[in-house]
């Protein structure tokens, strides 16, 4: 079983070589862990000899299969975790990370189990990140606007195209955030204006320009 503290370390490997698709270095690390290389250092020997991570001197760090499927598992819980917060507790996006990598840490299977459950299985977290699976998986969707997607399909609002504040600013005028469910009710063939259903239950109308600019997964 993982300290925490050896969960930080491989979560971080993990997310920087997926980032950088290559080896880790310890400054790397140590950057992003807010720590020294020489600590950096002696945890990737932890690492190293518990099968956790694959190193070689001069060249860097990455996980080892053991490692992603460890890594992924904490990885799921605090995304579920975050759903939960968004979802059960009303905690604003911005509010729920640090939260999070508290409760990543438990190391009940059968919570973890019953929470996605409770949630529906999200597929993605409040800051549009998929959520691995039970078994490690994690299944991208084909991010496009909202305005392509047909008349009775329901999707999940995973992204924005234009990043302006003014328009973020009517997007939570309107109830409407990185993880909504969005059912098309109606599509106009004069304007492509939508009439759609939000995760409430509410019917709302949107422009076409709003509609370009919501990025959603079926």
């Amino acid at each position: 079983m993982l300290s925490h503290a050896e969960e930080n370390y491989l979560k971080a490997i993990y997310h920087l070589s997926q980032a950088d698709k290559s080896d880790v270095s310890t400054n790397a690390i140590a950057e992003v862990l807010n720590t020294k290389p020489a600590s950096v250092s002696d945890m990737i020997k932890k690492l190293s000899d518990k099968g956790f991570v694959n190193y070689q001197k001069y060249k860097g760090v990455n996980v080892s299969v053991k490692g992603r499927k460890e890594a992924l598992q904490i990885i799921r819980k605090h995304r579920l975790w975050e759903v939960f917060l968004v979802d059960k507790l009303q905690f604003n996006w911005d509010e729920v990370h640090d939260i999070a990598e508290q409760l990543e840490h438990i190391k009940s299977h059968i919570l973890t189990q019953k929470l996605d459950k409770f949630l529906g299985y999200p597929r993605i977290d409040p800051h549009g990140d998929p959520i691995p699976d039970e078994r490690g998986e994690i299944v991208i969707g084909k991010k496009v606007p909202l305005s392509e997607i047909e008349e009775g399909k329901t999707v999940l609002v995973t992204g924005v195209e234009d990043s302006d504040s003014e328009f973020l600013a009517h997007l939570d005028k309107i109830k409407i955030a990185l993880g909504t469910k969005i059912l098309v009710q109606e599509k106009s063939a004069f304007d492509g204006s939508m009439q759609i259903e939000l995760s409430n239950q509410q019917s709302i109308f949107i422009s076409k320009q709003v509609a370009d600019n919501l990025l959603v997964t079926e």
